[in-house]
């Protein structure tokens, strides 16, 4: 029996002395004399080849150092080739090199060789993308290139971003040998090779294609800062991407999500009282409501946005404005998933009570308009019983606040889904019985003042009740507005001066104008009540974004009744943007 040999060594791709032959024809070749131009490009064949050899032999080196270490001129080499344009020229060696660069870049740098390396890469792949005139790259090509140096650098771009596209659509694949490293270890690398192409509008695609990647491996992640460099590109209309890409940004970087929604608010916030159709026109523009229905995440994080936002500035109407679009739209982008892709409603409100969840996310265009009455008044009695429960458990400080909790998330569904607040508006101001009104005039005071510090809530409901009196005495009293008792108290009700506990003026306006648009009283007077009280409370713009509200809830009806509504707020605004007065 003989005994095992030894095992046979692997013989190397590339060994020193190769990479010494091609680095003294290189540098052979900076010297431009037609003779060394002319033997480089008679040896591009096995320039090919060794290229391509020399890329396996990297990619079965465990780190950039290990490689640096066992040919140590081939940073040298690499560098020097890509300076050459009769080597850069050829779309395989061109090819060969980009790939070989990126895979010495280091995505965790761990020695000075490693950091000196990335940088110098960065540095190749900026300038050859970028074409700057004044780069070296570009004065060679002057000087001795056939093809011009902006048509150069958008095909290197291309080839670029096209090879990198190939390389994320590949798979993480299993590993033949421990020391070879994972294939979506390039994924780091290739995010940070992006950083200076992320506002080039040929590298789009590859930016997409990498936050859609699907996480296959713990390996393959992005870069922290490529994801911080896509979101602000993005956010300053910088980088088109497709809506898909952008919500796997967010999925990627939850960051970038706060970032987009402050962004959008800041946009929507420049106009003091942004109406409904504004600010629905600004939320289409995004795909924060499409992100949200397909994301269950994403809709939490944005909606805990919006929570702490309402705790903070309490009463601010164009946000809970814009809360409510926002809710409108991401409802109607939920209508659209397919039911198996759709998560169930609770999930997206977890905090809220789940008596209430599913009578306020149906629109009321989905029942009967008869129906509308009773169940309204069935959500007004569930809240008053959640706000008398909080009355109650005030006095223990667990349960008080256990129980104010509950009324919030209630208040914040409403909230979202104001459509109920419009149509108790509607119900309020519709002839009928004093005691139909009662609930829908409670919802609107819950809506406008959801706190009662100092159980003011009785003295504010009072007051609402008499702000619906005196528009609707306004409306039908025929005498000359200047001697009008409902005209000076309906003014007092709207001043910032009423004390205590103001009502809203958004509220009192909304009594006003729905009692002008659903009257049967002639268009005329209607406009002159309303002028005469904006101009004595200098609300033209409040006054505009309650018509904004009406008309968008008129455009969801088809019948000849809502024709006749939106010819009278037309000629409401028209009487309210006559008025020569100081806009809120």
């Amino acid at each position: 029996m003989s005994l095992p040999g030894p095992e046979p060594q692997e013989v190397p791709l590339v060994d020193a002395q190769e990479v010494q032959f091609w680095m003294e024809k290189a540098v052979g070749a900076a010297a431009g004399s037609p003779e060394v131009q002319r033997d480089t490009c008679l040896h591009l064949g096995q320039l090919r080849v060794f290229l391509q050899r020399l890329l396996t032999h990297i990619n079965n080196m465990s780190c950039t150092t290990e490689a640096m270490r066992r040919l140590p001129f081939l940073g040298q080499l690499l560098g020097r080739l890509c300076w050459m344009p009769h080597v850069t020229a050829d779309a395989v060696c061109r090819r060969l090199l980009l790939q070989s660069m990126w895979r010495l870049y280091s995505e965790e740098p761990s020695s000075p060789v490693e950091k000196k390396a990335n940088q110098w890469i960065r540095s190749v792949l900026r300038q050859l993308a970028a074409g700057d005139e004044e780069d070296a790259v570009t004065q060679i090509l002057v000087e001795h290139a056939t093809v011009p140096p902006k048509q150069y650098h958008l095909k290197v771009l291309q080839e670029l971003v096209c090879l990198l596209s190939e390389e994320v659509g590949r798979s993480c694949s299993s590993l033949s040998k421990p020391s070879h490293r994972c294939s979506c270890d390039t994924m780091l690398a290739i995010s940070e090779t992006c950083l200076p192409l992320v506002t080039c509008p040929e590298a789009a695609p590859l930016i997409g294609a990498m936050l859609q990647r699907t996480a296959t491996c713990v390996r393959a992640t992005l870069s922290q800062h490529f994801l911080d460099a896509v979101s602000a590109a993005y956010l300053r209309n910088g980088l088109s991407l497709e809506s898909e890409a952008v919500m796997s940004l967010w999925c990627h970087s939850l960051p970038s999500l706060e970032e987009a929604v402050m962004s959008l608010l800041d946009r929507i916030f420049t106009d003091t009282c942004p109406t409904l159709n504004t600010i629905e026109q600004q939320l289409a523009q995004s795909v924060l409501p499409k992100a949200c229905a397909h994301h269950c995440s994403l809709f939490l994080i944005v909606n805990d946005i919006f929570r702490s936002l309402l705790q903070q500035v309490e009463g601010h109407q164009s946000l809970l404005s814009v809360v409510h679009s926002f809710t409108r739209c991401f409802l109607r982008e939920v209508a659209q998933l397919q039911p198996q892709m759709r998560a169930p409603m609770k999930a997206f409100f977890p905090s809220t009570p789940q008596q209430l969840l599913q009578p306020l996310l149906v629109l009321p265009t989905e029942m009967p308009q008869e129906a509308w009455k009773d169940h309204l008044t069935w959500i007004v009695q569930s809240l008053q019983r959640l706000t008398e429960e909080e009355e109650e458990e005030e006095s223990d400080e667990d349960t008080g606040t256990r129980g104010q909790r509950g009324v919030f998330e209630a208040w914040l569904l409403l909230v979202q889904c104001a459509h109920w607040v419009e149509v108790a508006v509607q119900l309020a101001v519709s002839p009928g019985p004093q005691e139909d009104r009662e609930p829908p005039l409670w919802l609107l005071t819950f809506f406008h003042h959801p706190t009662n510090r100092g159980h003011h809530r009785t003295l504010q409901l009072a007051r609402v009740r008499e702000a619906w009196s005196q528009s609707r005495s306004l409306l039908l009293d025929p005498s000359p507005l200047a001697t009008s008792g409902p005209l000076q108290s309906l003014a007092e009700l709207l001043s910032l001066q009423a004390q205590p506990h103001p009502l809203s003026p958004r509220l009192v306006l909304g009594l006003l104008l729905n009692l002008a648009v659903l009257s049967e009283e002639p268009i005329g007077r209607a406009a002159a009540v309303v002028q005469t009280v904006v101009q004595r409370c200098r609300l033209v713009a409040e006054a505009l974004c309650v018509l904004s509200s009406v008309e968008l809830r008129l455009q969801d009806r088809s019948s000849s009744h809502a024709n006749r509504g939106q010819l009278r707020t037309s000629a409401l605004r028209d009487a309210l943007t006559h008025t020569d007065v100081e806009t809120c």
